[in-house]
């Protein structure tokens, strides 16, 4: 009994430190990685008082980040979750069927770059942001109602220049890394 009490110990303490690094683990992937049943991680939230996805979804989507300048909303592509205009923020996008080419199932890359990229941009401190250049490698196929998660830093500025590193993940395995060069333009120069 001692035993299973420890491991239930050991077992949630993982749990704790999972969600810590990725809070946008389902309870399926949180099964997988811990090797129990998806209830058994149901039961092991409850006791730790952990809201279940949506919710710990819901909570970031309403934390207090500042809103991109350089993009709409709707001009974002996957969800944004976490922003701090000029440093860092993330963003989450479920990949659907009609983002997949049809016969295998996986994602077209146009819409993996465009969620680094749109984070890319977000993360600029600008009305107007352009992207320069971008570098990037597909590490792995992405699948259809696989989530992605897309980790941007801004790892230099120097005058309206901006160097950020975008790196996307399932399941905690890296499927895009990218170096976007964004230009942040003045207002009077694009009003012209």
């Amino acid at each position: 009994m001692i035993r299973e009490h420890l491991n239930r110990e050991h077992r949630q303490q993982l749990l704790s430190r999972y969600l810590a690094g990725n809070p946008f683990l389902t309870d399926e992937e949180l099964a997988g990685l811990l090797g129990v049943s998806v209830q058994t991680v149901r039961l092991d939230r409850g006791a730790l008082r952990i809201p279940e996805f949506r919710e710990r979804l819901a909570r970031a989507a309403r934390g207090a980040y500042r809103q991109p300048r350089a993009l709409t909303e709707d001009e974002l592509v996957g969800e944004l979750v976490d922003l701090e205009v000029g440093r860092a923020g993330i963003s989450v996008l479920t990949v659907t069927e009609e983002m997949t080419l049809s016969h295998t199932r996986v994602a077209r890359g146009h819409f993996l770059f465009a969620q680094a990229n749109s984070l890319a941009v977000a993360l600029c401190d600008a009305t107007v942001a352009l992207t320069g250049t971008a570098k990037v490698s597909f590490r792995r196929p992405v699948y259809c109602r696989e989530k992605v998660v897309a980790r941007g830093v801004v790892r230099r500025k120097k005058g309206n220049k901006y160097m950020v590193r975008v790196t996307s993940t399932v399941r905690n395995e890296t499927v895009l890394e990218g170096k976007f060069l964004i230009f942040a333009i003045a207002e009077e120069e694009w009003r012209q």
